[in-house]
């Protein structure tokens, strides 16, 4: 039997009805997708950017690495750092949301003081790792101790010699190379210079303290030292504790030597946060072989 004119008009009617609520259906599924999107990441020349802003506020006691896995410029700060000075480091890192700023207790300084191990004028610093070049023993230590020594002994009257500073690198980095001028010091070996890694379980030897373990969390680490100690670049940031007078004494896994001890903050009651110098790129820059 044939449909009559105004069925036919409802059935126009509920298609069309039922298309424009398609239509409706489908741009109201489409709207949550794009107002949930994920925002954009920090691009690598945003995070190298916020980097150097975060140099360029010349605040003292804070140090900086870039998280990859966040895509964050993690800033530490000790505890001279203002709520000021955390403002302007903010501001300088712009409206990217590219910075995280983390405090720590304690004062980020070398680790340099007057007392025993390796003495050098009016300085107590550790002994790092044994070198050797061309038939000639050397050993490393931290950078700002040889900048304020020349010759080194092994005890604190200055009779024992072991031998001049050849060469230090502070700040910047923070290396030096002292020569073994006493024949009859011995300088045993037993480590190979490795990179270290994010994560890994390591042991640090100074003459304040001792032997202390801890964790390497960030590597490319810059640090502004406090009270105009110097900035240094490219440090191992770690939870391994230190005192002054541990300074230039190495970091290690088993037989791998990682670093040497440069500075940092807390001490090894309350624990802290501790920054080495690179081993293999100290050797390097002397061109001597750790043993």
């Amino acid at each position: 039997m044939p449909i009559s004119p105004a069925p036919r008009r409802l059935a126009r009617t509920i298609r069309t009805l039922a298309a424009a609520v398609g239509l409706a259906a489908a741009s109201a599924l489409s709207l949550p997708s794009a107002v949930t999107a994920a925002p954009s990441q920090p691009t690598a020349s945003q995070l190298a950017g916020v980097r150097a802003a975060v140099a360029g506020t010349g605040v003292d006691g804070i140090a900086w690495y870039t998280d990859t896995a966040s895509h964050r410029v993690v800033v530490t700060a000790d505890a001279t750092v203002s709520a000021a000075e955390i403002a302007t480091i903010r501001k300088a890192a712009g409206s990217t949301g590219a910075v995280r700023v983390t405090r720590t207790a304690g004062v980020f300084r070398p680790l340099l003081s007057a007392g025993a191990a390796i003495y050098g004028g009016q300085y107590r610093c550790s002994l790092g790792f044994n070198v050797v070049k061309g038939g000639t023993y050397y050993f490393l230590t931290a950078g700002h101790c040889g900048k304020v020594a020349d010759t080194w002994y092994s005890d604190s009257r200055h009779s024992t010699l072991i031998g001049p500073t050849i060469g230090y690198t502070f700040p910047g980095h923070d290396y030096a190379l002292v020569r073994y001028d006493n024949s009859s010091l011995s300088h045993p070996g037993g480590f190979t210079a490795a990179n270290a890694y994010v994560g890994e379980s390591v042991k640090r030897t100074g003459s304040t303290s001792g032997t202390h373990s801890g964790t390497v969390t960030a590597l490319d680490v810059t640090v502004h030292y406090s009270g105009g100690g110097g900035t240094v670049r490219g440090l191992i940031q770690t939870t391994v504790c230190a005192e002054p007078g541990d300074s230039g004494g190495p970091m290690y896994d088993g037989s791998k030597g990682l670093g040497i001890t440069s500075g940092g903050s807390g001490d090894c009651s309350s624990g802290g946060t501790t920054f080495f110098q690179p081993l293999p790129q100290a050797a390097s820059a002397y061109g001597v072989t750790v043993y």
